[in-house]
């Protein structure tokens, strides 16, 4: 017998759509947000730098990353005479080149430094850092700094190796270096003391010229060993009345605003030069109390003061280093030198090195008493 009942459905589970008049609208779809990719490279990291050459400033390696041929072409008129002396990693610098914003060369960069650190920034767009433990420096320069060859050697190339060089291998010292029977002789004094046209004197009496302003100690060498360009030398335009020779040179504006007459010693017949030479006396020139003329030993405590006036950055450890390097540098023979004419500077000279008969005492040695 079966049952009767209400009859029971299921509903469907499909939702008939609601029904919608003509004049009734669907909403629009909401618009995706359109994302804007920022640059890939905003510290210019991976800027493509392609050229690569090693060049050695004063013996030394020096690699130079670019994307600038005419970078490379300011490294070749600074360093390109130089060949390989020392076999030390090379210190490196890289440095590019970008069109910039302005069409006139930047002033003079600004120099700082904290630690091993050091910038030297002459605008947002002109600027090194260089990290003196690692060796290492990078910058940028606009175009139109790097088309001005001279500010572009001597702020941002010779510069920048001279400060990475000091810090690793070597100690500066303010001096011309010359060389004559195998002893050196490093002519010391302020600017305007006559280094340069002593130097050049030098080098035209059968002296071996190194330097005329700048010499470098090698720092971990057990002798007292200087390095120094001998390629080129630069005078005061006031040097023709000594020199009128070089009359014919012609007259360059430093980028300190001095008048300078720059020679190449390879244009100059029978000078002699090298690279390198060991020290055996200090001389401090003295044109301006120059009476009585001669020779007058000196102490090395007297003159240590103004060798270690250079000792003006860097980490602790690093101005110890010079410090005792140019403490070993004033155990050479020290004197101070009182001339008026380049004739009897050289006679002191020849006779200090040739025969060395000094007393030990500061007495006044006259050039005829040799």
């Amino acid at each position: 017998m079966r049952l009767k009942g209400k009859k029971t459905s299921r509903k469907s589970s499909h939702q008939p759509e609601p029904f919608r008049s003509p004049q009734e609208s669907i909403p629009a779809a909401r618009p995706i947000v359109k994302l804007e990719p920022r640059p890939a490279d905003p510290l210019l990291f991976d800027f493509g730098l392609p050229l690569v050459r090693t060049y050695y400033p004063l013996g030394f390696p020096l690699e130079i990353t670019t994307n600038s041929a005419g970078v490379l072409q300011a490294a070749e008129e600074s360093w390109g005479k130089f060949q390989k002396t020392f076999s030390t990693p090379p210190v490196r610098i890289r440095l590019g080149v970008l069109p910039g914003s302005s069409s006139t060369c930047p002033p003079a960069p600004a120099c700082r430094g904290q630690h091993h650190l050091i910038t030297q920034v002459a605008d947002a767009e002109n600027y090194l850092v260089l990290d003196n433990r690692e060796g290492f420096a990078f910058g940028w320069l606009t175009e139109a700094a790097a088309q001005k060859r001279a500010y572009l050697r001597y702020h941002f190339l010779e510069g920048a190796a001279l400060v990475l060089l000091e810090c690793l291998y070597l100690t500066p010292v303010h001096a011309a270096c010359v060389s004559l029977d195998g002893r050196g002789v490093l002519l010391c004094g302020d600017g305007g003391a006559g280094k340069s046209s002593l130097s050049y004197a030098c080098a035209q009496n059968g002296w071996t010229f190194l330097s005329d302003d700048s010499a470098m100690l090698v720092r971990q060498n057990p002798e007292r060993l200087v390095i120094g360009n001998p390629y080129q030398m630069r005078f005061r335009d006031s040097a023709t009345e000594l020199f009128p020779e070089l009359s014919t040179r012609s007259v360059t504006e430093r980028l300190s605003g001095e008048l300078s007459i720059e020679l190449e010693t390879a244009s100059v017949p029978g000078i002699s030069t090298t690279t390198q030479c060991t020290i055996d006396y200090l001389v401090f020139l003295n044109r301006y109390n120059p009476q009585p003329e001669g020779l007058l030993r000196l102490e090395g405590e007297q003159v240590l003061p103004w060798l270690r006036q250079v000792v003006c950055y860097g980490e602790a450890r690093l101005r110890d280093e010079h410090r005792a390097t140019l403490g070993k540098l004033a155990t050479a023979g020290i004197f101070e030198m009182r001339y008026t004419k380049m004739d009897t500077a050289l006679g002191l000279l020849e006779g200090l090195v040739r025969n060395g008969r000094v007393p030990a005492e500061p007495c006044l040695v006259a050039a005829g008493e040799f």
